[in-house]
């Protein structure tokens, strides 16, 4: 039996549960993303003659597959917001993106540094584990785009415009780790303050503002009818977007991921009401589920294959308490007296999900340092807290989001109730 002609039936069948499963699933406690990566685990368990994945081995591919995933991702998720920028307006947002993440990176390092890792490896883990995740987040993120300005409500707006902005915001923290563990000391840090920190994150949102603004423009106001692309349903236009922003971007030395949200952004503010986000939405977001398919299906390889043998408790225990703990908290603080209520900042705080941007900010740091650590415990004490994500929150999205909905509804037609007349 030929390998090529097996991986080709079990890519085209994950392709079809991604297509199948979202209706199906609607509703109840189960993701998809869970159900994808418990398939990869009973599929590699079987004889069947898979190859091993091995990260390790295969690092830089993963690397890349993973950075194609995460762009896609948030094309997707910038196009969906329903809510104009605004320092009020995004007030949750910029909480969680200046407290929360930092809290979340100090403690996820002091964890790591308690239980005996190198300060480098403790803040690359801190660097790695902290961004939530555009990908995985269907459940409790904005759906499609809508006419309706400021449709989204507190919980699904701030944890899908928290995920947009710090998977790229992310990348100084793994630069520092990557500091430490080459140069020590803190002879790196001015460049970096300049560098990877101030100019590369201004040039992520400038650039993604002037190419979303002149896609913008192309898609809607050209004068040519030829090339005004709102006029017809060319979907894939949105990964041409997404290309070009990142690819400018990086070439310029910016954070291409910023970049990618941030022309999102414009492009949907260009024509807020017009349909063609919604075309442009779709495809991206069809093209996201399939990639997230197939990746999940091979971490549920990695874990099948013994991924996880190279875990050790201090890293389990590292792994749980972020998301019991120090998430939850980071995220609790951040949004005190902030515009979401008690309920919403639970859930908020309780839903930073890790997921595929973890896995592919290890990648790339494991490509450019050694931190004085296995790279399989890394991966293990990774994949171990993605995969634990995925399950925890796999499981409890749908009925905390349905709990929530049914709260707010109740709430809302009670305070109708109470302000119509009198018979």
């Amino acid at each position: 039996m030929s390998t090529l002609d097996l991986l080709l039936a079990l890519g085209g069948g994950a392709a079809l549960l991604a297509a199948i499963l979202p209706d199906v699933l609607d509703g109840r406690p189960v993701s998809l993303p869970l159900v994808c990566l418990l398939a990869g685990v009973v599929l590699f368990s079987l004889p069947l003659g898979l190859p091993r994945p091995d990260p390790v081995a295969h690092r830089a591919v993963l690397e890349h597959i993973t950075e194609l995933c995460v762009v896609i991702s948030l094309m997707g998720a910038g196009l969906a917001i329903n809510r104009r920028v605004g320092l009020r307006r995004w007030s949750a947002t910029w909480r969680l993106l200046g407290l929360a993440m930092p809290l979340t990176v100090a403690g996820v390092t002091a964890a790591a540094g308690l239980a005996g890792w190198p300060i480098a490896a403790a803040l690359l883990l801190g660097a790695v584990l902290a961004p939530t995740d555009p990908v995985l987040a269907s459940d409790v993120h904005v759906g499609e785009p809508v006419e309706a300005e400021n449709a989204d409500d507190e919980v699904r707006f701030a944890l899908t415009s928290e995920a947009g902005l710090n998977d790229g915001l992310a990348f100084p923290i793994v630069y520092a780790a990557i500091g430490v563990a080459v140069a020590g000391g803190t002879a790196w840090a001015g460049e970096w303050a300049l560098v990877d920190v101030l100019y590369r994150t201004a040039a992520g949102i400038v650039a993604g503002l002037v190419i979303g603004r002149l896609l913008g423009r192309l898609f809607f106001r050209a004068t040519a009818g030829g090339l005004r692309l709102s006029e017809r349903r060319d979907g894939f236009v949105a990964l041409a977007a997404t290309f070009l922003a990142y690819g400018v971007t990086e070439l310029a030395q910016g954070y291409g991921f910023v970049a990618v949200f941030v022309t999102a952004c414009t492009i949907r503010r260009a024509e807020f009401g017009h349909g063609y986000n919604n075309v442009l939405h779709g495809f991206v977001e069809q093209v996201e589920r399939l990639l997230t398919a197939w990746l999940l299906l091979l971490l549920g390889g990695f874990v099948a294959t013994g991924g996880l043998a190279a875990l050790t408790w201090r890293g389990a225990a590292v792994g749980i308490a972020l998301l019991l703990v120090i998430r939850p908290l980071a995220g609790w603080l951040s949004l005190w007296r902030g515009p979401a209520g008690p309920r919403e900042r639970l859930v908020i705080s309780f839903f930073g999900i890790r997921g595929i941007g973890s896995l592919f900010y290890l990648a790339y740091a494991l490509g450019h340092a050694d931190f004085g650590v296995p790279a399989r415990e890394l991966w293990a004490v990774t994949g171990f807290t993605v995969v634990a994500s995925i399950v925890l929150h796999g499981v409890t999205a749908t009925p905390a989001m349905n709990r929530l909905d049914a709260v707010r509804e109740a709430a809302t037609v009670s305070g109708r109730r109470a302000e119509a007349p009198e018979a």
